[in-house]
């Protein structure tokens, strides 16, 4: 019997899913303090503005945002009401549906995206990309673009969805 009849891990599978396990709260919560110490900015409100940044016209229905990133609906809304607070997005009523709400990217946001960018992508690059070789950082794309929904190869954004040119945010 396989694995997936069995529902039971072998070893080098619980080993693999403990490794990655660890490896994603390692990076994620050493990118997390760093944006935090050098811009105040928590790794989700990030990845917000990132998504923000590249949507048309700067903004986003709250439920497609929600699909986008890595919180409930109720996390999301929590998260838009404080960077609201703290004027990075605006709240926005959908034209085409009085019942939708845009998050919408301010000049604010757009500039502390800016100046948070070089912090965070210098910390992939430390704690991720620099440990490997270039031939490892692909096969490690395409390895985890098997994970995302949607296919083998992630998608043309890295399975991430944003695409590659976010980094430039011009």
């Amino acid at each position: 019997m396989t694995t997936a009849q069995t529902g039971v891990l072998s070893t080098a599978e619980l080993r693999a899913w403990r490794t990655f396990l660890r490896a994603h709260a390692q990076v994620t919560g050493k990118l997390e303090a760093e944006l935090v110490a050098a811009q105040d900015l928590a790794l989700p409100s990030y990845e917000v503005l990132l998504h923000l940044v590249e949507a048309p016209d700067h903004r986003l229905r709250m439920t497609e945002l929600a699909d986008r990133v890595l919180l409930s609906r109720s996390g999301l809304t929590r998260l838009v009401d404080r960077m609201v607070r703290e004027g990075l997005v605006e709240r926005r009523q959908c034209p085409s549906d009085a019942r939708g709400t845009h998050a919408v990217l301010t000049d604010s946001g757009l500039a502390k995206l800016r100046a948070a960018s070089p912090v965070h992508l210098q910390g992939v690059v430390d704690h991720v990309t620099s440990r490997l070789t270039a031939e490892e950082v692909d096969l490690l794309g395409d390895l985890l673009g098997k994970l995302v929904d949607g296919g083998a190869d992630g998608g043309a954004d890295g399975g991430c969805g944003v695409p590659a040119t976010a980094c430039g945010l011009s």
